[in-house]
């Protein structure tokens, strides 16, 4: 009796100094304890940015890795310059080369042209070969002409109109560009007296310059940099260690910058902003108070059901449930999850779920207790007999949450993992937590007021 008891003391000292864990965290100055909430786009407020893709310039099969590759450049841009938990997703990049997107979430960040900033400074490197004389060559050099007659008359030209006016008319797009760059660096030759910005391919970009070079000998090769050519160096040799120079009017800080811009990444694919949206820390101050809200009257209700329909072993459910709150929160600011309003439902689920296995343990515990069992024997058959259904229904959310994990988008993710970190947890406080606490009740026999204390509902 005493072991139960000293056991259920522990438990309950040790749920109180997770509780303290929680509180502290949330609003402590000191370093160690520092763990608040992370608090997604909905909650916090931030900027909602939309860049569509131009994939037209490669094949439909290389969409999704140049897409994959794209999200990861972006990915490490807005972590370098200290944005939190910044969530970039890749929409429609399957095929055709049309609605290739890319979804930037930047939580905590208001100011939509500091957003887009961060977004738009990565640059985008393109090699780019002599065009060959051809029909095509000569109509694009006509629209030129044209087009230069019209602006010299003082016309306007609208290439929206004429697509040649896109074409560049010396030189032809590459499959070669920044997504294949493995780093850049500043280097200086007894050639010059300007630095130059020394870059190294992958293997794939490699064999690219390599092919590249081999067939391109005495010709030139243009390097552009955001669509604007900045060397057109003379091939005179194959490269085949796929190692190359970008030399031109440059000087140390902005060979520096260059090769720090490309090292942070080339976008592999040109992109185009075509949405913002912005959502002020008032409307996430908004979300974060019903959600706290919700949760709390939810629990307020659990509990005085238990109290008034399982008296005191819903008392020690109440107990046991605030323990599984405190844990599960304690849990939320040490993987860390980023809280969303989704996220924020999931948890409330999952308090449900830590009810249902409190319920079915009491049902059981009174199926025993009417089939003449003594109390004791009762509260340890009945959590026996209801671990089967505990762990399956436990079991089958755990699949959901993993489903929608996997295949869900971002918020739907939020949800998934708030509701399964919540099941794993919920299992704990109901087998091991209540289980604890009614052993230490001290309670063996069915009688008098322990009778009362011990019935349910009207009986």
């Amino acid at each position: 009796m005493w072991k139960s008891r000293i056991l259920a003391l522990i438990v309950l000292v040790v749920g109180l100094g997770i509780g303290s864990f929680d509180y502290a965290s949330q609003s402590a100055t000191s370093r160690w304890l520092n763990f608040p909430f992370k608090l997604g786009l909905d909650l916090s407020g931030g900027t909602h940015l939309v860049y569509e893709a131009d994939t037209t310039r490669i094949s439909d099969l290389d969409i999704p890795d140049a897409m994959t590759s794209l999200r990861g450049v972006i990915e490490r841009r807005v972590n370098l310059y200290g944005v939190s938990e910044p969530i970039v997703q890749v929409e429609g990049a399957l095929s055709g080369g049309e609605n290739a997107r890319l979804i930037v979430e930047l939580p905590g960040v208001t100011d939509i042209d500091a957003a887009i900033k961060l977004i738009d400074k990565t640059p985008n490197l393109e090699f780019k070969t002599e065009r060959p004389e051809s029909p095509e060559k000569d109509a694009i050099v006509a629209a030129y002409e044209a087009a230069q007659e019209v602006i010299d008359a003082g016309g306007t030209v609208d290439v929206e109109k004429n697509p040649l006016l896109k074409e560049d008319p010396r030189y032809v797009s590459t499959a070669l560009t920044g997504r294949y760059l493995k780093r850049a660096q500043v280097s200086f030759n007894q050639n010059s007296i300007n630095p130059s910005v020394a870059i190294e391919f992958n293997s794939e970009g490699a064999k690219l310059f390599r092919d590249m070079t081999e067939a391109n000998v005495g010709k030139s090769i243009a390097i552009y940099l955001d669509g604007v050519p900045i060397s057109e160096p003379t091939v005179n040799e194959a490269i085949k260690d796929g190692r190359a120079e970008i030399s031109g009017n440059f000087n140390t800080d902005t060979a520096k910058s260059l090769a720090r811009d490309l090292n942070l990444g080339a976008l592999p694919v040109p992109i185009k902003l075509i949405s913002t949206q912005t959502i002020g820390a008032t409307l996430g101050d908004d979300a974060v108070t019903k959600g706290v809200t919700a949760a709390f009257y939810g629990f307020v209700t659990i509990a005085v059901f238990l109290i008034l329909w399982y008296r005191l072993p819903g008392v020690l459910a109440v107990v046991a449930l605030t323990m599984y709150i405190a844990l599960v929160l304690a849990v939320y600011k040490l993987v860390p999850v980023t809280l969303t309003s989704a996220g924020i439902a999931g948890f409330i689920l999952s308090m449900g779920l830590a009810v249902d296995a409190n319920v079915l343990i009491f049902e059981r515990m009174k199926e025993e207790l009417r089939g003449g069992k003594e109390l004791r024997d009762a509260i340890e058959d009945g959590f026996l007999r209801a671990w089967l259904s505990i762990r399956d229904s436990n079991v089958s959310g755990l699949i959901t949450a993993v489903i929608l994990f996997w295949f869900g988008e971002s918020l739907i993710e939020g949800f998934a993992l708030t509701f399964a970190l919540g099941v794993l947890t919920s299992m704990f406080s109901a087998i091991v937590i209540t289980r604890v606490l009614l052993r230490a009740s001290g309670v063996h026999k069915a009688t008098g007021a322990n009778k009362f204390l011990f019935g349910s509902g009207l009986n």
